[in-house]
């Protein structure tokens, strides 16, 4: 019987990269009668959005489900797996989704239909952690205004004052709120640049540091740091964490950076303590509102600097991104359990 595989990919998680890895995890048994599709959706081309009642999806959902149709196994990044999708689509058993987190799928209803969704955790901390220290060195040094100022013939020689320098990461205390596969990467790329790391965590354990880091609550994290920088998921908890009293808690001069979420952090807040001169510099790659209003004060505020979500944007995450999910592919088609499945109720996936 043919196995049919939909590799619903966009202009980043390309369908070629899909495919090919996942064609390397196909056991002997059925890799002769498959039938591979393919569509391709618009992102970043068009911006993602909501689609039915799940968000941060592409494409539409008659596009899919007319690709879906008997289909057993769809990979993709950011088709929207809605209860209509999964209504229209008895043949689906395994979906795949090439993010963090599977946000474009509808985990309930998922379950009910028997579906299992899997996803990729770890694929961008890589090009995270480093765009992460990027960030944080552009606003430490003003690299973009001083070099936008350069191009239109101004030169800055007046930045050499002390009250207008920035600081080094040698010796300096820098804090880091969330120690997952980012965080940590990001806590030992701060160890080669001779800074201290602090780290609040609260689902971690000093021991779990490896003397990498010095584990502490948020206030003191908050009061010794030189530098924060937000690595945290979004949670009941988690959102709008860091605000107006968290960062008149930071040290005057200090440097706020965002590679997360937007929903963690108060940016009014922010621009006021810019303003202010209490922080120094903040870099954001994450916003409350993306693309980022025209009218934002965001874009009026100096010694910010920002980019537009790409964080994780790179070649080997796209392609790391599809190996973690022709992974989960391959175990499924050997009746393995599955390494990351977002709904272990949805019943197990059967050996062929």
């Amino acid at each position: 019987m043919t196995l049919r595989i939909l590799a619903a990919g966009d202009h980043f998680v390309l369908n070629r990269l899909l495919i090919d890895a996942v064609r390397a995890e196909l056991p002997d048994s059925v890799a002769a009668d498959v039938e591979f599709r393919e569509l391709t959706l618009p992102w970043p081309l068009e911006p993602f959005g909501s689609i039915g009642e799940v968000d941060e999806a592409s494409g539409g959902e008659d596009e899919l489900i007319a690709a879906l149709d008997g289909v057993e196994i769809c990979v993709t990044q950011l088709a929207g797996l809605t209860e209509r999708v999964l209504d229209a689509s008895p043949s689906l058993r395994l979906f795949g989704v090439s993010r963090g987190g599977p946000v474009n799928a509808n985990l309930k209803a998922a379950t009910e239909h028997q579906v299992a969704v899997t996803f990729a955790p770890g694929r961008n901390a890589v090009a995270t952690a480093e765009h992460t220290m990027a960030l944080t060195l552009a606003a430490m040094r003003r690299v973009p205004a001083t070099h936008a100022e350069l191009r239109g013939g101004v030169w800055r020689g007046d930045l050499y004052q002390y009250e207008e320098v920035g600081p080094e990461l040698d010796n300096a205390t820098v804090g880091l709120i969330g120690y997952g596969a980012i965080g940590s990467r990001v806590a030992r790329m701060l160890n080669g640049f001779g800074a201290s790391v602090l780290v609040h965590d609260p689902y971690l354990k000093p021991d779990q540091l490896d003397g990498v880091a010095e584990l502490v609550g948020l206030d003191e994290l908050l009061h010794r740091s030189r530098v924060v920088s937000l690595h945290a998921r979004v949670t009941e908890e988690t959102t709008g964490m860091i605000g107006r009293e968290q960062i008149a808690a930071m040290p005057p001069g200090s440097v706020l950076i965002n590679c997360a979420r937007g929903a963690l952090l108060d940016y009014g807040a922010v621009c006021d303590a810019l303003d202010s001169g209490h922080l120094f510099g903040a870099g954001f790659d994450v916003f409350p509102e993306e693309p980022i209003p025209a009218d934002s004060r965001l874009l009026r505020t100096p010694n910010i600097v920002m980019t537009p979500h790409l964080a994780g944007a790179s070649k080997e995450t796209a392609a790391k991104a599809a190996r973690i999910l022709a992974a989960d592919v391959g175990r499924y088609l050997r009746g393995e359990p599955l390494a990351h499945c977002a709904n272990p109720d949805a019943l197990p996936s059967p050996a062929r």
